[in-house]
């Protein structure tokens, strides 16, 4: 691939035109922090179109991950390629374990607005991004989703976590629930648009993969590798923003006993994560219990690092660290099994990775929340939300913590939009 670059880019006009530019491709990815500031995000915006190659699980697994430009997904029953795992909930839609696309255009958009394109032709390639935004005709925005449980189904499941722990088969556990919706025709593009806008979250991203696609709007980064240092960011303890005297609920957050319990234990298993492609006594707690405000909510994030040994590929860091503790619980195997005894649904990519590969070897990758699937083969949408269950929780504020996460997803599903 050769480079063009252009200076000065406006980021919300280049992500317009992309989005624009994504209706008529069968691959696309749009990654974007939606202005959020962050020391260890280096691009304000990331994109690629077009599909050279697509990779499956079976290519993942042989190395298509180590180098290149690759865009894609680890769907979280990928698990089942590095434990022995019960299956068989039913799925919304056929999501496969793992896909990526090596892309014939990629651009990036640092923080000081330059943009570079990467591209066989990226002079043509830089025209298109830079071209004006034409005007067009909204379509479909709207998913009528319905819970798949019952609140009573879901505080029953909840009790009967509570009972393992209690026996001590785990201490932690995250259960997710879902809505599902049917569809015919959507602008998926602007849903996106809408969802985005509605949050403001660090990690969104807009993916196509022929006729899957994920509408996500994610606070949480998986893990980051730069060289042969990684951070992973485990995001546990959430409470509502408030538009005013929100210094309140941050303090009320961070001094909540079960919220930090959930997060320190969640810490604790990435740190054994970590260790087993760490270099010796590299592994450290960068932070504990940071409150970050986003649009909607408050989290309490944690940031854990550590330096790779040498020879540590891309496929052994995943191996080491996935699925990521903040979807699991602990212990991590115990964990997942019990999760999907009682869940009503298979999760699909719901509490997998969406990211990207550069050309070194270096990746970032987010936790798949906050997000829509959309199979349009099948016209069918998921959503799903979860949450940490301990000892500590109170099956009834847990329901409502899953509401406040999906809503404002739902409210753009709807149409009605997020004006918290």
């Amino acid at each position: 691939m050769s480079t063009a670059s252009a200076h000065k880019v406006d980021p919300i006009l280049l992500e317009n035109r992309l989005l624009e530019l994504s209706s008529s491709r069968s691959f696309f990815a749009l990654y974007t922090s939606q202005g959020y500031a962050s020391k260890w995000g280096e691009y304000e915006l990331l994109f690629a179109w077009g599909a050279k190659a697509v990779f499956d699980t079976t290519a993942v697994k042989n190395g298509a991950l180590e180098s290149g430009w690759r865009f894609g997904f680890l769907g979280y029953e990928l698990r089942h390629e590095f434990e022995r795992l019960s299956k068989g909930n039913p799925a919304i839609g056929q999501w496969p374990e793992a896909q990526f696309f090596e892309p014939e255009v990629v651009g990036t958009l640092d923080r000081e607005g330059n943009l570079m394109v990467y591209a066989d032709e990226p002079g043509e390639a830089l025209a298109l991004v830079l071209a004006p935004e034409k005007s067009r005709k909204v379509g479909n925005t709207t998913l009528d989703f319905h819970p798949v449980e019952t609140c009573e189904s879901y505080l029953d499941a909840v009790r009967k976590l509570q009972e393992h722990i209690k026996r001590g088969d785990i201490y932690e556990v995250n259960y997710c629930t879902a809505f599902k919706a049917e569809y015919e025709s959507l602008d998926t593009a602007q849903l996106f648009r809408q969802m985005a806008q509605a949050t403001k979250a660090p990690f969104s991203a807009f993916v196509k993969m022929d006729q899957l696609e994920l509408l996500c709007t994610s606070p949480e980064r998986y893990i980051l590798k730069k060289g042969d240092q990684l951070w992973s960011q485990p995001i546990k303890g959430t409470n509502r923003r408030l538009a005013e005297n929100n210094h309140v609920q941050e303090r009320l957050l961070v001094a909540d006993e079960k919220e930090r319990a959930e997060n320190v234990m969640i810490v604790d298993l990435v740190r054994n994560d970590l260790s087993r492609v760490a270099a010796k006594g590299t592994v450290q707690v960068e932070e504990l219990f940071g409150v970050y405000p986003f649009k909607n909510v408050n989290q309490m994030i944690s940031t854990v690092t550590c330096k790779t040994r040498a020879e540590t590929s891309n496929w052994d860091i995943i191996k080491a660290t996935f699925p990521m503790g903040s979807m699991t619980g602990a212990p991590k195997i115990s964990a997942m099994e019990l999760a999907e005894r009682y869940e009503k649904t298979e999760r699909g990519i719901y509490s997998g990775a969406l990211g990207y590969i550069m050309p070194n070897g270096d990746f970032d990758f987010n936790v798949v929340i906050r997000s829509i699937a959309l199979d349009a083969k099948q016209g069918v949408a998921s959503a799903h939300v979860g949450g940490a269950i301990t000892l500590l929780s109170i099956p009834e504020r847990e329901y409502e913590e899953c509401l406040l996460k999906a809503e404002s997803l739902l409210q753009s599903a709807a149409g009605s939009g997020s004006n918290q």
